[in-house]
């Protein structure tokens, strides 16, 4: 069974987590990544808190079924082989600042002259152009100024940073559509073109309706906890054990809930017989709900609020996430084998499609592929890839330590 991707090249340029997780999807997807790396080799491979086999838990995460190449682009040599690359790939994805990616000769402008078909994907903090395309920017400060702490956190509370790096993730996801979007374009123009994605523009982005809020009747959100400013009950909820969320946005769901709880009389209350009343008694509402679901566990009261289809769940952690039923049978968490670490557990795919077939290979080592991909795909011979490893222009990962 054929992938969607297949046949699609990409150079990989990419760092930390941003880039490399967009690649990561184009990956899942078919695509034959060739994940470029300087001689030190990508930060995330250090064997930090979390590692098997010396190998980071980070890196492992973000980088199967990619090829390792390594190549010093510092060097001109190494430029070269850089451009002999580009000439017979589809895409160069990097997620470098503007100013780094011009001197190492990355750059669109230069790159459309090696290959006027190339798709070259920039993702960077700012974009770019504009007054601040060349500052540093991690998830942090993204979810900071795009508005995200602004909004999360408990109701008079200090900003909280989400928990998912979204300001990260928002990014890759972005780039890797675009990708895919420029890919189809060039099927029917024959055109290549550059993609400028921005991880503050892709941030803005996931405002959606809170600031079309703003900005047709004034709303600043402020962070409500686990609730939601117009939607009640819409949050989380603490019961005998763990936490539970319950989301009720219509009427339906609201009377099922009131008849899961055996609490139907608060239907006719005065204070939540509409939408708009159980946003004005909000309060008084939460703290009726909290005292009934501490009386039961959260296994105890998902039979009922399930029986009754009153849209909830526990709030998992990872462990329970790992181990959900539904989960397991979408193949969302595979098993990996890597030859210097073993099997370890990773998320799969969330893209399901008709015919395509699934394959997950290991996270590579540093340089594994570098010399498959110069003889293969460039037609590079034996005594020319020897001299550039002598020459440090390239590494090989059985050569690492000669």
């Amino acid at each position: 069974m054929a992938s969607l991707l297949s046949n699609v090249r990409i150079i990989d340029l990419s760092r930390m987590l941003a880039g490399p997780y967009g690649s990561l999807l184009l990956a899942d997807l078919g695509a034959e990544v060739i994940k470029i790396e300087e001689p030190a080799g990508d930060f995330t491979r250090i064997p930090a808190q979390y590692h098997m086999g010396g190998i980071g838990a980070y890196f492992l995460a973000i980088n199967r079924s990619k090829k390792s190449v390594v190549i010093d682009l510092t060097n001109p040599r190494g430029r070269d082989i850089l451009y002999d690359l580009v000439r017979v790939s589809d895409v160069v994805f990097d997620n470098l600042r503007p100013t780094a990616l011009k001197k190492i000769g990355a750059d669109y402008e230069t790159l459309r002259r090696v290959n006027s078909k190339i798709i070259c994907c920039s993702l960077s903090g700012f974009g770019q152009d504009g007054p601040d395309r060349d500052l540093p920017a991690y998830d942090l400060t993204i979810q900071a100024r795009g508005g995200a702490m602004g909004i999360t956190g408990e109701k008079d509370g200090a900003p909280v940073r989400m928990g998912l790096p979204m300001g990260d993730l928002a990014g890759g996801m972005f780039a890797a559509l675009a990708i895919a979007a420029a890919l189809f374009d060039r099927e029917r123009t024959g055109q290549g073109r550059q993609l400028d994605i921005s991880l503050l523009d892709c941030q803005v982005s996931l405002l959606t309706y809170m600031a079309t809020y703003h900005t047709i009747g004034g709303l600043i959100p402020k962070p409500q906890g686990s609730s939601h400013e117009i939607l009640t009950p819409y949050q989380a909820f603490k019961t005998k054990d763990l936490y539970l969320v319950v989301a009720c946005p219509t009427e339906k769901f609201w009377q099922s809930l009131c008849r899961a709880i055996g609490r139907e009389d608060l239907t006719g209350n005065p204070h939540f017989q509409d939408p708009l009343q159980r946003i004005v008694h909000r309060e008084e509402l939460y703290h009726i709900l909290q005292e009934i679901f501490l009386t039961r566990t959260v296994d105890e009261w998902m039979e009922a609020l399930r029986r009754e289809d009153v849209p909830s769940s526990p709030v998992n952690t990872l462990d329970r996430v790992m181990a959900d039923p539904q989960l397991l049978h979408r193949h969302m968490v595979v098993e990996v084998e890597h030859p210097a670490s073993g099997k370890f557990r990773a998320v799969g795919n969330p893209i399901k499609a008709s015919g395509a077939e699934e394959i997950f290979h290991h996270p590579p080592a540093l340089g594994e592929h570098t010399e498959e991909v110069l003889r293969n795909f460039l037609g590079y011979s034996s005594q020319r890839i020897e001299q550039l490893t002598q020459e440090k222009v390239i590494l090989q990962a059985a050569k690492r330590n000669a």
